[in-house]
């Protein structure tokens, strides 16, 4: 008999399905979307009104890295003097607050005091500002927004950036260190205003409509489009999400521990503003999913115990292995987790069973698994798995407020997907044309993705992702490729090798992968449990290749075509990186981008010769 997951009130598989004519289906939440916010600044006011002494921010600073905590009643004082000494100076809806950091707690008192000031804010991925050798992209977003202040944590880090942009009549602002031979206002002279009357009035004068935010495309394609993300695209977001899953008045309050960059849809409307919506506190993460980055987030599990934890595979695979060789990290781990959730990749059943199997040992339990689906037009969410299910790779269903189409692409049970809701954004900002093609004849937003339902005669069972529409391509043969389906089918055979694949052969004779392995099963079977083999020689070593090329090679031997085969592999020693737009916004490996940042190994995989895996 399985163990029964542990119990949390979700809510109910209640969805209404019209099925049309032409093979169309239409599904939405019977339940109705609750009222919510006027707008994010509020949520803010609630809890420092409410619980003024809870923490809801802490970052590790100094030089002894010791946590900084700020409470809901100081954050909002703080806020409130900074909208002050922004209104000061003139901000509002036409001069935006462009923020170049990784995330902090200035970060998020600047977004709550542009919000209030009705300036949206723009904050900008590292890759644009750090990474990029020429700052295209930086430069770009940067003109078309036109922004009226920009702020860095740390100004000589974003020195070379802050070098590439012409601010003639912008305002700078630091909190650190000072950007080398710039003029910049330090952080501390913002917080220092004393609010008056004024910032009360233009609190009050925030509207539904008003933008909260640009929150920027990957790029894949081309330059990053600003999506402008209202205050009731969000608000009504962060509801949908508190209904998914049903809090009671006497539980404890929500403890996140939150890595994910608050540039991204994910982290910066998902995660923290989700976890303010519920008066929740955050742990600001500086750890990451990749390897020596992931010590500082085992280094803070070691204090904090979360009531939700959220990562991708990668972080999983890195996790699941601390805590089955640390019994104290994963006592402190389980202590109070009701619920797990992950992005960025399907969770493979291996990383699924090793997680239950920790949760069962040290809790009694099964923690459910949540994920969801969406993008940064949508605010981000617009599915989820709102149950305990033990199936993996599900998008689970719309959210009340969600009117999902299905349409038919023309591949036995495949469908493209399409939504219309408040969550939509109302489009690109200055790209009116682009807009314009967001939408079809009926208004829906054509997101680009596919889906399947994992039982057709009962739709309430969810559905599956299978890719991106646009990312399917031709072998030079003239066959096409379904990408999404050959992903999962390839990364189901070369369990547990695999963890994560992208799908190559765009013009080619025939279809390879670029594999990201799962490491942790990768050394079990290697029999490297002390991890002494570097990643590149437990990559190559007998057994997991071995592994990896019996399932592909069964996984061809039963398939019709050279689109359902695969004949090379070459395993990645980095990780998807989401600063790099490997992942999407959706939370899925990006196709597009990660071939373009990784040419070089597309064609070493296509040249072949040491470490190609021919299958």
């Amino acid at each position: 008999m399985l163990v029964p997951f542990r119990s949390i009130e979700f809510l109910s598989r209640d969805v209404k399905v019209e099925r049309r004519a032409d093979g169309t289906v239409v599904l939405e939440s019977n339940h109705k979307l609750k009222p919510y916010s006027t707008h994010i600044p509020a949520l803010l006011a609630r809890w420092a009104a409410e619980a003024p002494e809870r923490v809801w921010l802490a970052q590790r600073r100094g030089p002894d890295r010791e946590w900084l905590k700020v409470t809901y009643a100081d954050a909002k004082r703080q806020v409130d003097a900074v909208t002050q000494a922004l209104l000061d100076r003139g901000f509002g809806p036409d001069r935006p607050v462009m923020i170049l950091s990784s995330n902090s707690i200035e970060f998020a008192l600047l977004t709550m005091a542009a919000m209030q000031a009705r300036a949206p804010v723009a904050p900008v991925s590292p890759a644009y500002s750090v990474m990029s050798q020429d700052h295209a992209k930086l430069k770009y977003v940067f003109d078309l927004i036109k922004p009226g202040l920009v702020f860095v944590q740390n100004g000589e880090i974003y020195a070379r950036a802050l070098a590439a942009l012409d601010l003639e009549g912008v305002l700078l602002v630091h909190v650190d260190k000072p950007p080398p031979r710039m003029q910049s206002l330090p952080w501390s002279e913002l917080v220092a205003a004393k609010a008056t009357d004024a910032v009360a009035k233009s609190v009050a004068a925030i509207e539904p409509g008003t933008v909260g935010k640009f929150l920027f495309t990957s790029g894949s394609t081309g330059m990053p489009k600003a999506v402008i993300n209202t205050q009731e695209m969000m608000c009504a977001n962060v509801a949908m999400m508190s209904m998914a899953r049903v809090r009671k008045p006497e539980d404890p309050a929500p403890v996140m521990l939150d890595w994910l960059p608050w540039n991204h849809t994910m982290g910066g409307n998902a995660t923290f503003q989700g976890n303010l919506a519920e008066g929740g506190t955050t742990w600001i993460d500086d750890g990451k999913p990749l390897p020596g980055l992931f010590d500082e987030t085992l280094r803070n599990l070691r204090e904090i115990s979360p009531t939700s934890f959220s990562n991708v595979p990668a972080g999983y695979a890195m996790l699941a292995t601390a805590l089955e060789t640390d019994e104290g990290l994963a006592r402190r781990f389980f202590r109070s987790i009701n619920v797990l959730s992950y992005g960025g990749a399907t969770l493979s059943n291996d990383l699924y069973e090793r997680m239950e199997t920790l949760a069962v040992k040290h809790t009694g339990y099964r923690i459910p698994f949540t994920t969801g689906w969406g993008s940064t037009e949508t605010a981000p969410t617009a599915t989820s798995v709102h149950w305990a299910s033990d199936r993996v790779g599900l998008i689970g269903l719309p959210y009340p407020g969600v009117r999902l189409k299905l349409v038919p692409t023309g591949e036995d049970g495949r469908y493209e997907l399409r939504l219309r809701s408040v969550i939509v954004t109302p489009g690109y900002f200055k790209q009116p044309s682009l807009t314009a093609a967001m939408f079809d004849e009926e208004g829906f937003y054509k997101i680009g993705d596919a889906g399947r339902f994992v039982d057709s005669a009962d739709p309430s069972q969810g559905l599956i992702f299978d890719g991106r529409v646009v990312e399917d391509f031709k072998l030079s043969s003239g066959t096409f490729v379904l990408v999404g389906t050959l992903r999962t089918t390839a990364i189901a055979a070369a369990t547990p090798v695999l963890q994560d694949a992208v799908i190559c052969g765009h013009d080619r004779a025939y279809v390879g992968l670029l594999g990201f392995p799962n490491i942790a099963a990768c050394r079990k079977l290697a029999g490297d449990s002390e991890a002494r083999l570097p990643v590149a020689d437990l990559l190559a070593h007998p057994t997991v290749v071995a592994a990896l090329r019996d399932g592909l090679a069964g996984m061809n031997a039963g398939s019709k075509g050279s689109s359902l085969q695969v004949r090379r592999v070459l395993l990645m020693t980095e990780p998807p990186s989401i600063d790099g737009q490997e992942i999407t916004d959706k939370g899925y490996i990006n196709q597009r981008a990660t071939l373009e940042r990784r040419k070089a190994q597309v064609e070493r995989l296509y040249a072949g010769g040491e470490g190609v895996i021919e299958i």
